[in-house]
């Protein structure tokens, strides 16, 4: 009995001091920043299929505004910008496990999200909305009661519509795709009636592609695009945020944005 209750004592002793360890490992000094300037790199994952925000060209090079952006921060922290393809479903897993160091691909800031990720300050506005084919019959959200949707797994319109409870219940089903690519591609050939997106990258879509798609009047949440990173990497946090906004305060940001959607529809330092 002596000997069980010994090992049972040095058992918890063993515990409580690894806890310890761990809990002051965790509570250390940020060197978020640090890290990355002596490593020379910050690498960003991304969705490498969601235009325009990140996505291949004719030439399989990843291009899009995130990237442009991207590029002319780590220009200017002095390091050089490694574009990490994700699976966006394990988006979260991939950042905290230190494959990555921030998500940067038209992420939406979400109150779920923020509890477990430090985000910039929003640098772009976006809402949820429904593309559908340009000849079909439905002009709104009502419309589509008994209708199969189609989005992203993992993304924001997944939230969205699990946010939009009585729409949802209205749906036929809804199905998960591994990006808006394949969803749009289902969509032209009939497999489901609308796919829900964000709008920044519906209207993008639709003009370069000139496929006959549209999108309905109503949309189904406003969000904020914003950057993410492991939530306690604040240094590193707060200096993409410091040059985000000095690229608004010289113009940088608005050529880019201009460059990419005709006009300036940033809204750092606004």
């Amino acid at each position: 009995m002596k000997k069980s209750v010994c090992a049972g004592i040095l058992l918890l002793s063993i515990v409580s001091l690894t806890f310890a360890a761990g809990q002051k490992e965790s509570s250390g000094p940020d060197r978020s920043l640090s890290t990355i300037q002596s490593r020379g790199q910050m690498v960003l994952g991304l969705d490498d299929a969601f235009p325009p925000m990140g996505y291949r060209n004719e030439d399989n090079k990843i291009v899009g505004y995130d990237i442009d952006l991207a590029t002319e921060v780590a220009k200017r922290m002095g390091v050089e910008l490694v574009l990490q393809p994700i699976d966006w479903n394990a988006k979260e897993q991939e950042l905290n496990t230190g494959k990555i160091d921030c998500i940067w691909n038209g992420f939406t800031i979400t109150d779920d999200r923020e509890k477990v990720m430090a985000f910039t300050a929003p640098y772009l506005r976006n809402s949820q909305v429904l593309v559908v084919k340009g000849d079909s019959p439905y002009r709104s959200m009502a419309d589509l009661s008994g209708r199969t949707v189609g989005l992203q797994a993992g993304s924001s319109a997944a939230d969205a519509l699990d946010s939009a409870a009585s729409f949802k219940s209205s749906l036929k089903g809804v199905v998960e795709f591994k990006d808006n690519l394949t969803a749009t591609m289902d969509l032209e050939i009939g497999g489901v009636d609308a796919v829900l997106m964000d709008s920044v990258v519906a209207n993008f879509n639709i003009k370069q592609s000139g496929k006959d798609f549209r999108v309905l009047g109503d949309s189904l949440a406003a969000e904020n695009y914003g950057v993410g990173f492991r939530k306690n990497d604040v240094a590193l946090r707060n200096e993409v945020q410091k040059q985000l906004e000095a690229m608004a305060a010289d113009g940088t940001m608005a050529d880019i944005t201009t460059r990419w959607f005709g006009s300036d529809i940033s809204v750092v330092g606004k």
